[in-house]
């Protein structure tokens, strides 16, 4: 005991003891602690313990011993943690009556107990800043950042691999692809997600004639052929997305998308109601994928932040087209050649997108260095070359206790992720329970036929369409900012949400057009030209708010973008199933009402975050822990830059 007081206490074993000591008020025995730190070890197994290299998986009788010497090291480390003093023996030991030792038992129980939820949540915490840290290097590693050389060799103790990376402008990399091959990539995408985004109201003109022929007389289950698909939106990408960076965004996609062909193809053959719904759920999982993996793709091949920008606004418009080609194409067909047709249409477009999708290469570039080091071995098989990925090892704990809980911790206690998600999921809302309000206004009220009510939607595109000019407009403004120096474009509220500041009241002022301008007196179209403030304030929101969770979480962006999207999904499943109820009994100009009413409530939102962002993110754990993690690794990357120089400066005077 005595040889072990001064040793140092590092950090892995200060983690571990926060994780582990906690749920015991006094020293236990090796064997209990063997056991309790063998359980830790499955949460922390990336960090090492008082120098023992651990691994989860595989613990040797060896490694067994070695934690049985550490047990009395670590229980040092709880000491210091909690300041309490060495107990004093039994003979020593203030005595105190009975009631008074009770009370302190149980107050000692409840201390225990909260400080067992603490510690548990800075584990959590620990994994979190571990995560970033990790993701943080493989980002500088996949950029090119301290890699000069085509092959960098890096030795490890037990095999001698040379791990390779991106060279500065290597062809290989996407990000050098040439730009007319960009395009390709993009344009084709884009077809892939109108497919998609197509899929979820496909049928929502055709419902009249679908129940008539299924016998439902149902309400409520009206809306449920959207609504199920919706469902897909919200599981759909939190498993394609990890899966795409497992095997790709290539092969992902090409399966995924023959899925959602051949679902879509039974629905245009379904027997029954439950049946079509069933199908139109798969048809909703599937679709998912590529609003998961187009996202990644621009991310793999534009790496210029201001090209990148303007390719995510093209995704973003073509989000929106999608589902608005969806009841032209269904109020056409549902009345003239069979309801049946709209799928076998949808899914004629779908094939001509699958014959091209089969030309995009892969563009995750862990994935392409993989398959550069397989190459090299094949050619060589001397040479032991591998990419970053064949260095990874997957940890299922960590990633049930981290990764896919990120998401949920993010929405409860991150507030802009909180404000971004309601606010989100409410305009995205509106906009699909516009497909259950559009016939009750065009065709009950004007008595437009389905086909004429599809085209109604089309001032919704146009006003998408003209909100790519105002978002390249102030991405131009902020090329400039950046170029003169200027210190306000560095804050990301004022890069990214006056554009919602700007489309959050024209999305209020399209509800109450909308609402106030449909009557028998007053022409169809002026509420259809509600449409254009309607479109372009929902892109300019989306296109701001998500672009601001990615520039204050960075790293983290994907998780908070996974809470956006579930939030907004779900939403938009169950309150499109009070659309035809609320305006039954509101009418068209209350219903509306209500909706621009909860809209300018919401609206508020953008403005709150310009006046109160920077002092939100200041105390945002995740914020501060990626702040930290940045500097330290932009710090190394310099180090590592001027290191190099030195070396290749010593080179050159030996040579000389």
């Amino acid at each position: 005991m005595s040889a072990l007081r001064g040793r140092p206490v590092d950090r892995a074993s200060v983690a571990c003891a926060r994780m582990v000591l906690p749920y015991s008020s006094f020293h236990p025995p090796p064997s209990r602690a063997v056991s309790l730190l063998c359980s830790s070890i499955r949460v922390l197994s990336s960090t090492p313990i008082a120098g023992v290299e651990l691994d989860a998986n595989r613990l040797t009788f060896a490694t067994l011993s070695k934690l049985a010497q550490v047990d009395l090291h670590t229980s040092l480390c709880h000491r210091q943690l909690t300041n309490e003093p060495r107990r004093q023996s039994t003979g020593t030991m203030a005595r105190s009556d009975s009631s008074e030792t009770m009370t302190d038992r149980s107050a000692s129980r409840e201390e225990r107990g909260r400080r067992r939820e603490s510690h548990f949540a800075d584990g959590i915490q620990q994994l979190d800043v571990l995560d970033a840290q990790e993701r943080y290097e493989e980002e500088t590693k996949d950029r090119g950042i301290g890699a000069l050389h085509h092959i960098r060799s890096r030795t490890r103790s037990r095999t001698h691999e040379m791990v390779i990376a991106w060279e500065h402008n290597d062809p290989e990399n996407p990000y050098n692809w040439p730009t007319s091959k960009k395009l390709f990539v993009l344009v084709i995408t884009a077809m892939l997600v109108i497919n998609s985004t197509m899929g979820s109201a496909l049928p929502s003109m055709a419902v009249p004639n679908i129940t008539r022929d299924f016998g439902v007389t149902s309400t409520p289950q009206k809306v449920l052929p959207i609504s199920v698909f919706l469902i897909g939106y919200v599981f759909g990408p939190i498993i394609w997305g990890p899966l795409s960076e497992h095997f790709g965004r290539r092969y992902l996609t090409i399966v995924t998308f023959i899925a959602f062909s051949l679902f879509t193809m039974a629905c245009a053959l379904a027997p029954n109601w439950p049946a079509l719904l069933v199908f139109r759920l798969f048809c909703g999982v599937f679709a998912s994928a590529p609003i998961a993996i187009v996202a990644g793709i621009l991310a793999d091949i534009y790496g210029e932040p201001r090209t990148r920008g303007r390719a995510f606004a093209v995704f973003m418009v073509t989000t929106v087209w999608g589902p608005l080609f969806s009841p032209i194409v269904s109020g056409f067909t549902s009345t003239t050649i069979g309801w049946r047709w709209t799928f076998w249409i949808a899914l004629m477009y779908a094939g001509a997108t699958l014959v091209l999708i089969v030309f995009v290469p892969e563009t995750f570039g862990p994935i392409l260095l993989s398959q550069r080091a397989r190459r090299l071995r094949k050619e060589d098989p001397a040479l032991r070359v591998v990419a970053p990925r064949d260095l990874e090892e997957t940890d299922l704990n960590r990633l049930l206790t981290v990764v896919l809980t990120r998401p949920l911790r993010m929405l409860f206690s991150e507030p802009i992720v909180s404000a971004t998600c309601a606010y989100l999921a409410l305009v995205y809302t509106i906009f699909y329970m516009s497909f259950q309000a559009f016939p009750i206004i065009f065709q009950r009220l004007y008595g437009l036929s389905p086909g004429v009510t599809g085209l109604c939607y089309l001032p919704i595109g146009g006003g998408a369409m003209l909100s790519m000019p105002v978002f390249w407009y102030w991405d131009g403004v902020l090329a400039r900012a950046q170029d003169r120096g200027d210190r306000w474009v560095q804050r990301e509220e004022y890069r990214r949400v006056p554009l919602a500041c700007v489309g959050g009241p024209l999305y209020v002022v399209s509800l109450f057009w909308l609402g106030f301008s449909a009557k028998d007196s007053v022409s169809f179209v002026a509420p259809m030209l509600a449409g254009v403030p309607f479109g372009m304030g929902f892109m300019l929101i989306f296109m701001a708010l998500l672009n601001y969770l990615t520039d204050a979480y960075e790293i983290f962006a994907a998780s908070a973008n996974a809470a956006a999207s579930c939030c907004r999904s779900l939403l938009a499943v169950v309150l499109p199933l009070a659309t035809t109820p609320m305006f039954a009994r509101l009418g068209i100009s209350g219903a509306c009402a209500l909706l621009g009413g909860l809209s300018a409530a919401m609206c508020v939102i953008p403005f709150v975050f310009i006046w109160k962002g920077p002092k939100i993110r200041s105390k945002s754990r995740f914020c501060i822990a990626l702040r930290e993690r940045k500097e330290e690794m932009l710090r190394k990357a310099e180090e590592e830059r001027q290191r190099l120089e030195r070396a290749a400066q010593r080179e050159k005077e030996d040579a000389v």
